[in-house]
């Protein structure tokens, strides 16, 4: 980790969530917001970007007071849940209603794409991401014989 990521729970008391803990913090408490954002960070010394996002993430969270909640998403729990949540780039910021993905956010961006997106994400009739439609393909393999 970064002192920039490690000091968003130190001075900001944003959680760290793993396998384990994810589903609980996905469940709002009484008066809580249901919409989260997760920080998958990557690892900082490989991905500049993190720390850029760690900077920014407070100030989201404050632009959109009692709107959102965080978390940082383990390191060591990142591989097994990123498909979960539809991230393919490191670093970035997962929208959730409770535990439903709502779009993803990667690397750093301008703070008003941030604020369009969020303000986009937040509304009551954003609908959930679902998994991405693969390309099928059917395979025929014929003898080469004919029948007659």
């Amino acid at each position: 980790m970064s002192s920039l990521i490690d000091s968003l729970s130190s001075r900001h008391g944003i959680p760290t969530v793993d396998g384990d803990s994810i589903d609980a913090f996905l469940a709002p408490a009484a008066a809580e917001p249901a919409h989260t954002l997760l920080f998958f960070t990557g690892d900082p010394a490989q991905r500049g970007e993190s720390n850029d996002v760690a900077v920014v993430l407070p100030e989201l969270l404050a632009a959109f007071r009692g709107r959102l909640r965080a978390a940082v998403v383990a390191r060591a729990a990142e591989d097994a849940l990123k498909a979960r949540f539809h991230v393919q780039i490191l670093p970035s910021l997962v929208v959730t209603r409770g535990p439903a993905p709502l779009g993803v956010l990667p690397r750093i961006r301008d703070w008003s794409d941030y604020v369009a997106t969020l303000q986009t994400l937040l509304a009551p009739a954003a609908p959930e991401m679902t998994a991405p439609v693969r390309p099928q393909v059917e395979f025929r393999h014929t003898n080469g014989r004919s029948g007659a």
